[in-house]
């Protein structure tokens, strides 16, 4: 089953995965930028048996799972593990959560609780979409379970509170939007001393109202419309965490301001497209190796441990697939973007991609303007002069396990 929201709605689609109780996943996927179609916002919904057992979106940082733990005061366990197996077969936030309860950090209850509010979360957005497309394939029931969850009373329950989000608008537009205190002592003769104290220590501009619900153990509803009055008054302002001066449309990703030379590494055995893209990067001021062997890409990627990586999925002896999923087991990526290149078809591909832990991924063919915004998106540019010093490091690398790339150029590679 597959299809676009202008066909049919979220609401619907659960209700028809519960109705023949299926059991596989719903991916869903929203162009933020309909005219270049890079800036995108992903979903993914896992079933059994027409019930939903997790979800998530394409944030694969643990970023959400941290808040989460934050409540428990178990932040900092996520530093101390060891990426699972079970990360590279499934959301890799799912397999950390595994973990944490495997080793006894989380209780059950706790993990229950987690799940709840990830899946409420997740449905919060999806049930608040008018565009996009979607795919549903049948398939295995995510491995190990720990709850499942009833679709028609969550549907419902959730409907009413994005009814009811409607009527913020629009001095809140966004979950995304931080909080700033302006008038601080007016609040403090309003609100009773702990909200203030909570309101006073979360309130920077850098904490979402979704996070604040996150750590309160609340639905991002009623954290709302607690301080809905107080942003009518003026009181407290909302921004976005990036850039408040410029609030980027919700959900937009916006790179963190970086200085230095930025490195990329990118992993395609296309030896003519590896030397386009190399030099064009290079010409753009980064730092860059392209690779047209896989295995020996590995080696260069734990010496040089680049700011992103970019790896192409069909490759002989090792894919794109096997390549991400070592990665992200290993502590020194956990947090670099990975972005995978994809086929013009390959939907199906994307969700793969996206359940090995990769960040995002790029359409096959492409040009050198596409290459460039995705590049800036998760490192930002870089300057014009690029570090001596960096690029000979890459290159001694490169000469120390034998790669070659000679070839002629492409504009747009594929």
């Amino acid at each position: 089953m597959q299809g676009t929201l202008s066909e049919i709605d979220i609401r619907s689609i659960l209700q028809l995965i519960e109705l023949g109780q299926r059991t596989g996943y719903l991916e869903v996927q929203a162009f933020r930028d309909s005219k270049f179609r890079v800036a995108e916002q992903f979903w993914i919904v896992f079933f059994l048996n027409g019930q939903i057992a997790y979800a998530a979106d394409s944030d694969s940082s643990l970023s959400r799972l941290r808040d989460y733990l934050r409540r428990y005061r178990l932040d900092s366990a996520v530093d101390q593990l060891y990426v699972p197996a079970i990360a590279t077969t499934n959301a890799p936030e799912y397999g950390y959560l595994w973990t944490l309860l495997e080793t006894h950090v989380l209780t059950p209850a706790q993990g229950r609780n987690i799940i709840q509010s990830m899946v409420q979360e997740t449905l919060f957005d999806l049930l608040s979409l008018h565009q996009g497309s979607f795919v549903f394939e049948i398939g295995p029931a995510l491995a190990p379970q720990l709850t499942t969850l009833e679709i028609g009373p969550l549907v419902t329950q959730i409907m009413k509170q994005v009814q009811e989000w409607k009527q913020f608008h629009p001095h809140i537009q966004s979950p995304e939007q931080c909080p700033v205190l302006v008038e601080s002592s007016l609040l403090q003769q309003k609100l009773p001393a702990r909200t203030f104290r909570i309101l006073e220590s979360w309130a920077d501009g850098q904490n979402s109202l979704r996070q604040l619900a996150r750590y309160l153990n609340r639905q991002i509803h009623p954290v709302a419309k607690a301080i809905y009055p107080y942003i009518k008054k003026g009181w407290v302002q909302l921004v976005y965490p990036s850039n408040p001066s410029t609030n980027p449309a919700p959900g937009e990703f916006t790179a963190e301001a970086k200085t230095g030379t930025h490195s990329v590494v990118f992993i395609d055995d296309g030896i003519a497209t590896c030397k386009a893209v190399e030099q064009t990067l290079k010409q753009h001021g980064y730092a860059v190796s392209a690779i047209s062997d896989p295995l020996k890409a590995l080696s260069l990627v734990f010496q040089m441990k680049p700011d992103l990586i970019l790896c192409d999925i069909i490759m002989p002896e090792l894919d794109g697939f096997e390549i991400c999923a070592m990665l992200r087991r290993s502590t020194a990526f956990r947090q670099t973007p990975i972005v995978m290149l994809t086929g013009k078809d390959g939907f199906i591909d994307r969700v793969k991609a996206r359940m090995v832990g990769a960040t995002d991924y790029l359409t096959k063919p492409f040009g050198e303007g596409e290459l460039l915004m995705l590049v800036e998106k998760y490192i930002g540019k870089s300057n014009n002069d690029v570090t001596k010093a960096t690029q000979l490091l890459i290159d001694a690398l490169e000469e120390e396990i034998g790669l070659t790339n000679n070839s002629d150029l492409n504009v747009s590679w594929s």
